[in-house]
């Protein structure tokens, strides 16, 4: 189908050679920036191998082209927290941003940010789609933004408005947990619309550097793509992920909690019979993603842009869909934690690394979506703020073998943490209940070694990497009744658990 296959003609352009020595010029224009973010992507993508049924040609063409980090993690496993952190070079734990109830203009209004990074430096910014959180736009970064600055999500197309197709409500249920197909054009649908918007800023010449942003937001629920990208999935064989029945049985307290929060979905999804249509909801979105990816890199192939632009693509977080007894994301775990990055940089673009991405370079050693922003500042020759807690990708980028001694660590709420290293990944909760698992001999981590006296040493080195120092929860926002609230201190978890027994049952 042609718009499975969108083809990436820009693959195969041979690259225009610019003269290195010229970079170092101050009047050498500065390289551009397409900046490119898939909403909820887990690694369910062929580059990844996270699903064996995924179809992601684009994706596939991408990676192939420059860098894909294997073993790329989120700061938060939340929208708002991941973006900010991203989009700000700060970790959260530096700056009290956890959780999607909280508004980063309260909470780190002292941040410049990385659109405000670039127009600073005299860039071009424009964007589309998400890129930062759904009710938190900021018109004040932006040129130019599609649909506006004030509303920077397209509309997107409801079967049933006001209810849902596939999956029955349950209390406390977000309304947008569903999945159907649509009958309506490819070209139509809100993304689409985004990145054609792009596209078209592609086709523009300007007087100064741009720094382009695109959110994509399936695979973010509801999953409603047209109907040939669920045509790519047929239901019948459809498989589900790898599950094992007693995976809780050795999860402290408040992972099973947070397996079960919100009202337990995955108990309403499976006692609907609903799983499998979930799964192949999810993959019909994740290849109608990749191919608006196509078209969106199609369209810089064919522009002025193709050889001077360098392309950053990446998730605010994974997914879960059943893993673990859960569903959707805020949780610790690797399926959650883990997100798709990938780095384009031309031949001759940027004096930080002259010779460009090494076509296919699968870099595995761990990284944060915080190191983005040093990274990007390095590659454009521009100097990044001093307060950045991420470090410069370039010499991943250059040698992808280069020593990197550095795990990732994930919050989730204030006080609890998740470090991962290239082997093993350790939790720690707000009510100090652990998990470690050896990914060596446990990739779905399935056993917890926590209390193994075989592995306190490898337990004590990660947790050592945990701030001890980190700042406090940062003022919230009122919740949505399909949301528990962000806990600042272990005796407001205990506090809301009593508040809430039947949650309790299933934790703490």
């Amino acid at each position: 189908m042609r718009v499975l296959v969108a083809l990436v003609r820009w693959l195969t352009l041979a690259p225009v050679l610019a003269v290195v020595a010229g970079l170092a010029n101050a009047e050498e224009p500065r390289p551009n920036v397409l900046f490119i973010s898939i909403d909820d992507l887990n690694d369910w993508i062929e580059p990844l191998g996270g699903h064996p049924q995924a179809r992601t040609p684009n994706l596939t063409a991408l990676a192939a082209k420059g860098a894909s980090f294997s073993r790329a993690y989120t700061a938060s496993p939340a929208c708002n927290p991941s973006r900010m952190a991203l989009l700000s070079g700060r970790h959260t734990y530096r700056t009290g941003m956890y959780s999607n109830y909280q508004d980063w203009r309260e909470v780190m209004s002292d941040a410049e940010l990385l659109p405000a990074f670039f127009a600073r430096h005299g860039y071009w910014t424009g964007g589309a789609g998400k890129i930062f959180h759904n009710t938190q736009p900021a018109p004040e970064l932006w040129d130019e933004y599609y649909p506006s600055k004030e509303k920077h999500m397209p509309d997107y197309h409801y079967p049933t408005p006001g209810k849902t197709v596939n999956m029955p409500t349950f209390e406390h249920m977000y309304g947008d947990f569903d999945w159907a197909p649509l009958q309506i054009p490819f070209e139509t649908t809100g993304d689409y619309r985004s990145a054609d918007w792009a596209v078209q800023q592609l086709q523009k010449k300007r007087d100064r550097p741009l720094f382009l942003a695109v959110g994509i937001y399936r695979p973010h629920v509801p999953w409603y793509v047209p109907q040939n990208f669920f045509d790519a999935h047929p239901l019948a064989s459809v498989q589900l992920p790898k599950v094992l029945a007693s995976d809780l049985e050795d999860v402290p307290g408040r992972g099973r909690n947070i397996a079960a929060r919100a009202g337990g979905y995955h108990q309403h999804v499976t006692a609907a019979g609903q799983w499998r249509k979930a799964v192949q909801g999810y993959l019909a979105s994740i290849t109608y993603a990749d191919a608006v990816l196509g078209y969106l890199l199609e369209g810089l192939a064919n522009s002025d842009y193709a050889d001077n632009t360098i392309v950053v693509l990446w998730s605010d977080h994974g997914w879960q869909l059943g893993e673990k007894q859960h569903w959707r994301k805020f949780a610790l775990w690797e399926n959650v934690a883990r997100v798709p990055l990938m780095i384009y940089v031309p031949e001759g673009l940027s004096a930080a690394l002259p010779k460009g991405t090494r076509a296919e370079s699968e870099v595995r050693r761990v990284v944060s979506l915080v190191d983005l922003f040093p990274t990007l500042a390095e590659l454009t020759g521009l100097t990044g703020p001093a307060a950045l807690d991420g470090r410069s990708l370039v010499p991943l980028l250059a040698d992808a073998q280069a020593n990197w001694p550095h795990p990732a660590i994930t919050t989730y709420d204030f006080g609890e943490f998740s470090v991962r290293d290239e082997r093993y990944r350790y939790i720690r909760y707000i009510d100090g209940g652990e998990e470690l698992y050896d990914h060596h001999s446990d990739p779905e981590e399935w056993r917890n070694l926590a209390s193994d006296p075989a592995y306190q040493s490898v337990k004590a080195r990660l947790a050592a990497a945990i701030p001890a120092d980190a700042v406090p929860l940062g003022p919230t926002i009122p919740l949505a009744p399909h949301h528990t609230p962000p806990f600042g201190s272990e005796e407001q978890y205990r506090e809301y658990l009593r508040a809430h027994p039947d949650e309790a049952g299933q934790g703490g």
